[in-house]
């Protein structure tokens, strides 16, 4: 880096496509990328929720195609890169070559943060494709800190240039970043990142732990716009770490005017910490799950809160939404059969 002490990776393009039922358009990826690249973002990131090939019924149909709006992105770059999320079983090889060709520059490979081991093939070809790539480790709350340095030597190994401590559930409080976090840096010799999400109001904490523990790349979205209650919020960032004297390279009137005036009118709903949001966190249950959850407790007729904990209870992880709707069936079956003893 060099005007900048600090990398934001702005991820209201794909984080933001959960909490907009993957419904971005053409044209409101074009607005928001042409603000952040006036705002000075080196890298920002566009796919589907759940990465490459996300779009199914599983996950959720994307309204346009993901290739289009990479494209769309890639176009009103002066000099931002777009990245993308590939995780493996979802997304595949041809997949991120698909993105390559329509114009990406950085991918980051997510796996469960006990099974960096699948990302092998997909992290040599980001490097054999010359893109920035990145090992993500999601649901860093579910691994005690040995874990996560085992886990993210794995990915170091395998050509990652940053390896993320990613807390996908908002479940991590500030001493548990700042623990990982200075693990991974006293013991990889690459650089690291830290991806929050705000369930538990902890989100701007998070990342400052990160970044005094060592983080050099965090990520943050425009007006906060994510799975769950929301990551980062990426304008209030800027202007925090300005505050505490490190250099982005971003500007923060630039970053307001994107949030405020294209993100801000296009959003389905605020991103406020709701109870039901608030249990993601508190649970430890993966933040994409909740508009699921919703969608299942209004289904079966259950509170959407005992449904969530039920869910952290076993350990669910990414790639287990079927288990949302068979949870709340069985937990229908079970109040119907309080009821009638």
């Amino acid at each position: 880096m060099t005007d900048r002490d600090l990398e934001i990776v702005d991820v209201t393009l794909r984080d933001g496509s959960h909490a907009m039922k993957h419904a971005f358009t053409v044209e409101q990826v074009r607005q928001t990328a042409r603000g952040l690249d006036r705002a000075g973002v080196h890298y920002f990131e566009v796919s589907h929720g759940d990465g490459l090939g996300g779009s199914s019924l599983q996950y959720g149909l994307s309204k346009t195609e993901e290739l289009k709006l990479i494209e769309a992105a890639v176009d009103e770059c002066q000099t931002a890169d777009v990245s993308v999320l590939l995780i493996p079983g979802i997304g595949t090889k041809i997949d991120l070559e698909n993105a390559v060709k329509a114009g990406a520059k950085m991918v980051r490979v997510a796996t469960h943060v006990t099974e960096a081991d699948v990302a092998a093939q997909h992290i040599s070809l980001g490097r054999e494709l010359g893109l920035k790539t990145v090992g993500f480790l999601m649901m860093a709350h579910m691994a005690s800190t040995e874990k996560i340095v085992e886990q993210a030597k794995l990915f170091e190994s395998y050509g990652a240039e940053i390896v993320y401590v990613t807390d996908s559930a908002g479940a991590l409080l500030p001493h548990d970043v700042t623990e990982k976090i200075s693990a991974l840096k006293q013991a990889l010799s690459c650089e690291i990142g830290f991806h929050g999400h705000n369930n538990l109001s902890m989100a701007m904490p998070n990342t400052i732990a990160a970044v005094k523990a060592g983080a050099t790349y965090i990520d943050g979205s425009l007006r906060c716009l994510g799975a769950g209650s929301g990551n980062t919020q990426t304008e209030v960032m800027v202007a925090v770490l300005e505050k505490l004297g490190y250099q982005t390279g971003m500007s923060l009137y630039e970053t307001l005017d994107v949030a405020n005036k294209v993100v801000a009118g296009f959003m389905q709903r605020p991103q406020e910490i709701t109870g039901s949001s608030l249990i993601l966190g508190y649970s430890g249950v993966y933040s994409s799950f909740l508009l699921h959850s919703q969608v299942a407790s209004e289904k079966f007729g259950v509170d959407e809160r005992d449904l969530l904990v039920e869910l952290g209870k076993m350990k669910t992880v990414g790639g287990q939404e079927d288990l949302i709707y068979e949870v709340a069936a069985r937990l229908k079956e079970a109040k119907k059969s309080t009821t009638t003893v």
